[in-house]
């Protein structure tokens, strides 16, 4: 239970604008960059309409031709053009910060490129914004104006009403101090309405802009798997050579080395030098064992073997291994269905191993609590992880360096989200640290070929 002290003031239930909001509405300078806006967008209006009507023109009477349909998709992919100005607007004159559409994708050859023009999403959304932005923008511009221009000629009617025709003034009636005195009230009413009145039409071209010039949910998704992936890429390149460099500068230095050693001793024997052949072949096999013990750790960095016996038991070891006491616990139900795709296995074991290790060289914990199981999600499996340590708190997810490695909290979120994961890191100073993951649970094809080939593994 959490107990929460209030300012008195803020107990005060919240009230409307009062009257003097209403009186300083038309002054404000909100209003009239609304109606500002409404100006630019209806003297953009017949501009983006003929732009609009041109490409589906050009569309139709191009669809025979090759030629004229890279031509119809240029004007479409010069939507996000027309797009980019009217988000321009939206952001300066109603505070209104629209994101631009995901960037076009590359493609290389003929068709690709054709294909990627006449079917760009995003301009085809501009150009139905240009459609559907025009009446709407009509109406509010009608309206304003009516609003404001009627309320000002009310407030100064008594002014210059003696100057109209008078087939065109008011009836003589009207001219009287009190009905002067009326025309005012109803000019002030309308200029107090005008604000409101145009706000609803902004309002509705705000939220037009936001849907139609915006990215889509998917498109950022799409956009989002595509960088995690390229991160993934990236990131197991830079694995792949510093294991090659591993290999040659350790791995196969010693190798060699041993090489050289049985070389000597072998010659030593041809000549009959039998003293040092005892020390050479014992050096020799040394090196050998130092070697074998090289493979083993990077072929365990590749791989655990581990694993090979499931989720499960590979947690259960690396808790007994673990530099500070773990609570590992597995749900029976994570592997009740049969055994998780290797891909999800191994990047369970890697991301709470490294996490163990943070807590234990970063944070200064004490003990580690680490939650596994599964939860239903519609008609597919969630598997939930979560990583708990008592320390000082803290962490952040810092960015890649440059060098194409991506280490720590940072790679396993990019880990993480190259399987359409979640990756949610909670550490304020002074702890706890918790790190929540969501994977897809994703099932191994066929269990019984996971262990192929894994009996020469020593």
């Amino acid at each position: 239970m959490r107990i929460m002290t209030l300012d008195p003031r803020a107990r005060r239930p919240a009230r409307g604008p009062g009257w003097k909001h209403l009186i300083s509405a038309p002054l404000s300078s909100a209003a009239w960059r609304s109606y500002g806006y409404l100006w630019l967008m209806l003297l953009l209006g017949p501009f983006a309409l003929a732009y609009v009507l041109l490409t589906v023109a050009v569309t139709a009477g191009a669809a025979v031709t090759v030629v004229g349909l890279f031509v119809a998709g240029g004007l479409v992919v010069g939507g996000r053009w027309w797009g980019a100005l009217y988000r321009g607007l939206a952001g300066d004159l109603l505070d209104a910060e629209v994101a631009a559409p995901v960037a076009r994708s590359p493609r290389s050859g003929f068709w690709p490129r054709l294909g990627g023009a006449l079917g760009d999403t995003a301009g085809w959304r501009a150009l139905l914004f240009m459609i559907a932005a025009l009446p709407v923008t009509l109406a509010g511009f009608i309206v304003s104006t009516a609003c404001l221009v009627l309320g000002l000629g009310g407030v100064t009617y008594w002014t210059w009403f003696w100057a109209l025709p008078a087939d065109l003034a008011m009836d003589s009636s009207w001219h009287t101090p009190a009905g002067l005195a009326l025309v005012v009230v109803g000019g002030l009413g309308l200029l107090v309405l005008w604000p409101s009145a145009q706000r609803g039409f902004t309002a509705l071209l705000r939220l037009l802009t936001r849907v139609l010039l915006g990215p889509t949910a998917a498109s950022l998704r799409v956009a989002e798997l595509e960088r995690s992936r390229a991160g993934t890429v990236e990131d197991a390149d830079a694995r792949l050579r510093r294991i090659e460099r591993d290999l040659h500068d350790g791995t196969q230095a010693r190798l060699v080395a041993v090489g050289m050693q049985l070389g000597e001793a072998r010659e030593q024997l041809a000549s009959g030098a039998t003293d040092s052949v005892g020390e050479l072949l014992e050096v020799a096999h040394a090196s050998t064992k130092d070697a074998l013990t090289e493979l083993r750790e990077l072929a365990r960095g590749i791989h655990p073997p581990v694993l090979d016996s499931g989720l499960a038991v590979a947690l259960e070891t690396l808790a007994a291994r673990a530099p500070l006491p773990v609570a590992a616990d597995v749900d029976p139900d994570v592997e009740a269905g049969g055994r998780l795709a290797p891909a999800i296995e191994s990047i369970v074991y890697f991301s709470i191993a490294e996490l163990v290790t943070n807590a234990a060289k970063h944070s200064h914990a004490s003990q580690v609590q680490v939650q596994v199981d599964v939860v239903a999600d519609g008609g597919s499996s969630i598997l939930r992880i979560q990583v708990r340590d008592d320390g000082r708190g803290g962490a952040t997810v810092v960015l890649p360096d440059g060098s194409g490695l991506r280490s720590g909290l940072a790679g396993l979120a990019e880990r993480v989200r190259s399987v359409d994961g979640t990756f949610d890191l909670s550490s304020p100073v002074g702890g706890p640290t918790v790190v929540s993951v969501a994977l897809p649970a994703l099932r191994a094809v066929a269990a019984g070929t996971r262990g192929a080939g894994t009996g020469g593994r020593g």
